[in-house]
């Protein structure tokens, strides 16, 4: 399985272990295979009596085909196993009539990312082999809250590696800031940003782009990579939850072989929804992938218009991982509707004006596999209260913004066919917010508001959350994003 950029109209190829220690494009554009590989009824069959384990690398073998099978199987079995994921990853649960939770959160840092971060570390050592890199890799990441930690606890002590994470410094929870702020490890750093995600990601996407940066790392023994999604070995481990969640609902008896289902995802950088998308292309029956945003609904009026513009109020809510104006894995999606030559001209349009706008043909085509719909800060709380009262179901304000949005969709097109919803994040990540939309009060402290929803819910705070507030804190303090690239060379000369 070749690799290309998104921009890049030679076509030129790159392997999977290239691609995932690479992170990014030569060009600036990101990685998509040059194929998408094809999964039959039979496939999906054999894989419905396989643990999720087996059924992860079997999806992960059809990509990256200079790893082997074993190879990837035993870093399955490794990643999601029963210490890190207790009572299994991915569990689907029934909510109501036709209403299904893809529960993504029950990993190390009670996030869905530990779905790919838990395996990418493992994924990128090989490569690094695979491609005879000597010097040690230089992880940056950008994150709206759970990226980072899940990176963090994932690459934490990892040889040949190094990983620095920044934040927006008023953008996330304080249990999210809590669990970044408290990472042990020897190879990791954080660091808070004045500003919002979009500037963190502006920043790291500005210093992969300075070749003068690269040498100067280079120099000092280090070579860049990413652990966001707009690294392939970040966003291909989530394909297969999509393929997992459809094997549950044949398991059930909820659906036959062959039937449709549709997908509802909260996103806010477009990765989550885009291997959604990819597993559709492979031939799982979906019928509609629904886009869910919060009140930043800049996809949505994308998918409605097909003007994506980022001069807009920038607002921050109680589902902080969405609270984002550039969807970088939207680039993908145009790659596949438009070509790399259209997709480069409108990145450069983003990148000048703000803003681009494309074809009626391309919308259409797009329009074909997605909807979108957003959730406003009342609408997300009115139904994480009603979620809770009438179906016993407690969700975090991003599974909430997504039920919302998945509601709205069904009461337009009906509940003939199940409807599976990603729960994005624990409710205890986001306890004070979850706790206030359902008793109308707040706690009188975020992280007493953990005790306070437990006893509330009669449920378990989700155990990498539990004593949070005593552990030793290492990293504080805060910087401008014109300094990023002074910490990133700071970082690199502690060994």
């Amino acid at each position: 399985m070749d690799f290309i950029s998104t921009r890049d109209t030679t076509r030129k190829a790159y392997t999977s272990a290239q691609v995932i220690k690479m992170g990014l494009a030569p060009d600036g554009g990101l990685f998509v295979p040059a194929q998408i590989p094809h999964l039959t009824q039979d496939d999906i069959s054999a894989l419905a009596s396989r643990s999720y384990p087996e059924r992860a690398a079997k999806i992960l073998s059809l990509y990256l085909s200079d790893y082997s099978y074993d190879e990837l199987l035993e870093d399955c079995k490794k990643a999601y196993c029963e210490q890190s994921f207790p009572g299994g990853a991915a569990p689907l649960c029934s909510v109501r009539d036709n209403i299904f939770s893809l529960e993504l959160w029950h990993g190390p840092t009670a996030a869905f990312k530990d779905m790919a971060l838990q395996i990418m570390p493992r994924l990128l050592s090989r490569a690094l082999q695979k491609t005879g890199e000597t010097k040690t890799a230089l992880i940056l990441v950008a994150t709206s809250g759970d990226t980072g930690k899940a990176a963090l606890e994932g690459y934490k002590d990892i040889p040949q590696v190094k990983i620095q994470v920044f934040y927006p410094s008023d953008g996330v929870s304080r249990v999210q800031k809590l669990q970044m702020a408290t990472q042990t490890g020897k190879n990791v750093d954080v660091c808070a940003i004045n500003g919002n995600f979009d500037d963190a990601q502006n920043g790291v996407k500005r210093i992969f782009a300075n070749r003068e940066m690269a040498q100067k790392l280079a120099d000092k023994g280090f070579v860049l990579s990413s652990a966001n999604s707009i690294n392939w070995g970040r966003l291909a481990p989530q394909i297969a939850y999509y393929v997992s969640a459809y094997c549950d609902l044949l398991n059930t008896g909820e659906i036959r072989n062959g039937d449709l289902v549709d997908f509802c995802v909260p996103t806010g950088n477009f990765g989550n929804i885009f291997a959604a998308y990819l597993a559709k292309r492979m031939g799982l029956p979906v019928r509609k992938l629904i886009c869910a945003s919060n009140s930043n609904h800049i996809l949505t009026d994308f998918f409605a218009r097909g003007e994506y513009d980022r001069n807009r109020p920038f607002f921050l809510t109680m589902s902080p991982s969405m609270d984002i104006l550039i969807s970088s894995n939207l680039e993908r999606l145009l790659y596949f509707a438009a070509g790399p030559q259209e997709t480069a001209k409108l990145m450069e349009q983003l990148r000048s004006d703000g803003r681009y706008e494309v074809s009626t043909k391309t919308l259409e085509s797009i329009r074909n596999d997605f909807s979108a719909y957003y959730a406003d800060e009342t609408e997300t709380a009115c139904t994480i209260k009603e979620l809770f009262s009438n179906d016993h179901y407690l969700c975090d304000t991003h599974t909430g913004v997504a039920m919302c949005c998945a509601c709205k969709y069904l009461a337009k097109e009906g509940a003939e066919i199940p409807l599976v919803v990603d729960s994005t994040a624990s409710p205890y990540k986001f306890a004070a917010d979850v706790l206030k939309s359902i008793t109308g009060t707040s706690p009188s402290d975020p992280l007493s508001a953990l005790d306070e929803l437990s006893a509330l819910s009669g449920t378990e705070i989700a155990y990498p959350l539990r004593g949070i507030g005593s552990r030793e804190v290492r990293f504080t303090g805060s910087i401008d994003p014109s300094c990023m690239e002074d910490r990133v060379l700071a970082f690199a000369k502690n060994d």
